[in-house]
């Protein structure tokens, strides 16, 4: 399973759905389905930003990282 470790070694500064879903122990497809539901909602309860673009969803790197562990909750979308 991946940690928090190799995901902060990763050179972008946004991640897929493939590269946390280990790390939550879900499908990287439950992350696109939940996201792309809440945007439409105007809600985010997946706890850390996710950007939906068409198809694709991008979860900013960072953000994600200090979610998984400080358990800030970001709020906005």
């Amino acid at each position: 399973m991946p940690k928090l470790e190799e995901l902060e070694k990763i050179d972008r500064d946004f991640l897929i759905p493939k590269d946390i879903a280990p790390i939550l122990g879900v499908n990287p497809y439950t992350i696109n389905v939940q996201a792309k539901q809440d945007v439409k909602r105007g809600v985010n309860s997946l706890g850390f930003p996710v950007i939906v673009i068409g198809t694709r969803v991008k979860i900013p790197k960072l953000p994600f990282i200090r979610f998984m562990r400080e358990g800030i909750i970001e709020k906005e979308m």
